[in-house]
């Protein structure tokens, strides 16, 4: 087993370095496997209840990993994704563990700016961002060794060229993304074949499905994450839980 010293970057990238080629020509859920064989303890993998996270999810309660899961509860989530929430509850039997926003910073943020600051700047969307997502993610992964995500290469440019396994030195951890390769059409082949309970309003033509005031459907054909803060700049698609 490896053991992860915090704050020391240079040890983290080597471990990146060391076992990134044991995660060639695997498959995702022997991605999530190698990776529990070579670390054992300390793993995490975050759900948001999209159709990535749905597919990861499955494969780590349905081969018993040791695995936490846990989900970020920003308080604005579609009334759809609690509902499948309770239904992922129902399922598998097994915990998710929520972390909600810091209460005062939430509360001094809309009595001072109301509770749609964010449609007004760039600046005020990524402060609402910090508080509802950024903030208690950094207390979720305090302290573990690897995070495992949903990311895939078609979901926007700025993922293209992403490693299966890398070092995070915002959040001092290694990141691991077993469906970084996977096509849309291998997610809901999964799916179809593995009977995953998924969101319903992807049938709607939600791709990627945050925060409700902050996502809307897209048409066939648009960027995956078209759907997210549609009135800013079209080029810059993230909260801040990925940014590099």
């Amino acid at each position: 087993m490896d053991c992860i010293g915090i704050g020391n970057s240079l040890k983290m990238e080597n471990l990146v370095t060391k076992h990134i080629d044991d995660l060639k020509n695997k498959s995702a859920t022997e991605v999530i496997q190698e990776v529990v064989r070579l670390f054992e303890t300390e793993l995490v993998f975050s759900t948001s209840f999209g159709l990535e996270d749905q597919v990861i999810t499955d494969m780590i309660y349905t081969n018993n990993l040791p695995v936490e899961i846990f989900t970020l509860d920003t308080g604005r989530l579609f009334a759809e994704t609690y509902q499948l929430h309770d239904r992922v509850l129902d399922k598998y039997k097994k915990k998710i563990t929520p972390y909600f926003p810091d209460t005062s910073s939430l509360e001094k943020l809309v009595r001072e700016k109301g509770p749609e600051s964010f449609y007004s700047s760039v600046e005020n969307r990524i402060e609402c961002c910090n508080i509802r997502k950024v903030e208690p993610l950094k207390r979720a992964l305090k302290g573990k060794k690897i995070w495992f995500t949903g990311i895939r290469k078609a979901q926007s440019s700025d993922r293209a060229n992403t490693p299966v396994m890398e070092y995070d030195p915002g959040h001092d951890i290694i990141k691991v993304h077993p469906l970084l390769d996977w096509s849309d059409e291998q997610l809901w082949d999964y799916v179809e074949k593995n009977s995953v309970p998924v969101n319903p309003l992807h049938k709607k033509g939600f791709v990627s499905i945050g925060c409700a005031p902050c996502t809307r459907a897209v048409q066939p054909g648009d960027d995956p994450r078209a759907g997210r803060w549609w009135w800013e700049d079209q080029n810059n698609k993230e909260c801040g839980l990925h940014i590099k």
